[in-house]
């Protein structure tokens, strides 16, 4: 016992203790750094000449990802069950309160163990649970937080394995577990296949039939063994229970732990890294896909208001016709569409989001609404791109918006307006001055160029689905379902039938996975709206 004391003598004198027993057990405590939305926990000093390896977990709140990213750091640092030490690099406590107020991506990195057990470093990366209690809008923030992650200067730029951790005791599939893999499948480049595995928490070592079965009937791509199975590993992460009792069944089960580290680490080991520049694409493009309908939808909203409009004072141009003739002075009532400034709740969360709008005050829209959390201000906006908005109507530069705590809302007030008013309205619409045009000329021209802004919308934010279907690893997620019957609906209505065809296939690929999905989030969002 003495030689095990002093082989983590230099740990143990930098840990706390938590527990004596067998095994003893200890907090690790390591260097923390806060950088704007990343917490990076360290462990040891990086080797710039020591390799080192990158993992992902991500998976669904109890699946117990902390139990084994402990287990992981264990490993690495060479700690055997004969050793009755066991050290945890995951604070609990601190790990709920992080989570439960920011939901924060935190990384641990575990230096300076080299050559114990594995010929490299980690890095692991621990993302909070999916589909805990704090509901759908938690899991967007997700997205945001390992986008942030990502793009940082001082994030990641690859990863090597991503571990969707998954109980062996899953009752096969359920419309949870479905959404939680299509959330987190839907997170990645296509090019991150190879490097997705199934890590099986609290297995007796059989074939975990249901969790794989799951994996199937959801359509998660991965990587696969010669006979076309996921591949998987097994742990049962109990290293850290008192082993007074029932020894000879918690040494099977840290043999099960051990044997399935060392398959996963040997997997990482062959495993080419995969750079996340296709995944920052994705997840960027599924922020600007959502934030261009919403201001498409917005936009169309407007666009039809300003037609109604039309078509009303065209009615009562022909219902009025000889009083006009008669009566310079003859007034129309209409319904004039404008827009004004509405406050909306949010504002400041913490010293991290900031709920807002990112709106043009040149195009009066609202580019990015709802969802944009992580922005200060304009310039960090994710639908920014080259100084340029990707989303309002003109592309303004980034100097055209502000981010505040106000949106512009669209409506509609009764007016009377003269014939010379209206005729001067809608002449200054017209992008070619013609002299003597009727009042009826003039609408008829609006509505001619209303219709082909409207197809323009349309195309754009159909441009943005085709380039997901490019390069995203699941295009069929619930982050396009949503919009597709929207984009088809419209499409028809504009006798695009071409595009609206093509919607149509993208949707019918949807597997059950992701019909089971679209069930459970529908559930959870109809549940919310009742609790409000």
């Amino acid at each position: 016992m003495e030689s095990i004391s002093s082989k983590y003598k230099d740990i143990i004198s930098k840990s706390i203790l938590i527990s004596e027993g067998s095994p003893t057990v200890y907090q690790l405590r390591p260097k923390t750094e806060k950088i704007e939305t990343l917490t990076r926990l360290t462990v040891g000093n990086k080797n710039v000449n020591k390799a080192n390896r990158t993992i992902l977990v991500v998976g669904e709140t109890g699946a117990g990802k902390s139990a084994l990213i402990n287990a992981m750091a264990n490993y690495s640092m060479g700690v055997r069950f004969e050793d009755e030490v066991w050290f945890q690099i995951v604070e609990e406590e601190k790990r709920s309160q992080i989570q439960s107020q920011t939901s924060d991506v935190i990384v641990y990195e575990i230096f300076g163990f080299e050559d114990e057990t594995l010929p490299y470093s980690l890095t692991i990366i621990d993302t909070p649970g999916y589909g805990d209690t704090r509901g759908i809008e938690c899991d967007s923030i997700v997205v945001q937080r390992l986008l942030d992650l990502f793009r940082s200067d001082d994030g990641i730029c690859e990863v090597h394995a991503v571990g969707l951790v998954m109980k062996a005791t899953e009752n096969r599939v359920n419309d949870r577990l479905s959404y939680i893999l299509n959330s987190v499948m839907s997170l990645f480049g296509n090019n991150m296949e190879k490097n997705i595995v199934a890590l099986i928490t609290h297995s007796d070592g059989r074939k975990p039939k249901n969790p794989l079965q799951a994996l199937e009937a959801s359509d998660v791509k991965c990587s696969r063994d010669d006979k076309n199975q996921p591949v998987y590993f097994l742990f049962n992460n109990c290293q850290h229970e008192d082993r007074t009792e029932e020894r000879e069944h918690l040494k099977g089960a840290a043999e099960t732990s051990e044997r399935g580290m060392r398959q996963f680490t040997d997997f990482l080991e062959k495993t080419e890294a995969q750079q996340l520049v296709k995944t920052v694409e994705v997840l960027n493009e599924r922020i600007r896909l959502t934030a261009c309908i919403q201001n498409l939808q917005e936009r169309i909203k407007l666009t039809e208001l300003k037609q109604t409009e039309i078509r009303e004072i065209t009615r009562a141009m022909k219902v009025n016709e000889k009083e006009m003739k008669k009566n310079e002075k003859f007034t129309l009532e209409v319904d004039e569409v404008y827009k004004e400034k509405e406050d909306i709740s949010g504002g400041m969360w913490g010293l991290i989001f900031f709920e807002g709008a990112t709106c043009c005050t040149v195009c009066e829209e609202n580019c990015h609404f709802p969802g944009c959390t992580m922005a200060w201000n304009p310039e960090k906006c994710e639908v920014m791109k080259d100084g340029h908005c990707t989303v309002c109507t003109k592309k303004c530069p980034v100097s055209n918006h502000v981010k505040e705590e106000w949106i512009y809302v669209t409506k509609t007030k009764k007016v009377t307006r003269t014939v010379p008013e209206l005729k001067e309205k809608y002449e200054k619409n017209q992008t070619q001055k013609v002299e003597n045009k009727s009042l009826s000329e003039n609408l008829e021209e609006e509505m001619k160029r209303l219709t082909a802004e409207k197809l323009q919308l349309l195309n754009e934010s159909y441009q943005h689905v085709v380039r997901l279907e490019q390069i995203a690893l699941k295009v069929d997620s619930l982050s396009t379902h949503v919009h597709l019957d929207f984009l088809i609906e419209k499409m028809k209505e504009t006798g695009n039938t071409e595009k609206a065809q093509k919607l149509q296939e993208m949707k019918s690929r949807e597997g059950e996975g992701t019909r089971a999905a679209l069930t459970y989030m529908m559930n959870k969002l109809n549940f919310a709206g009742k609790a409000e």
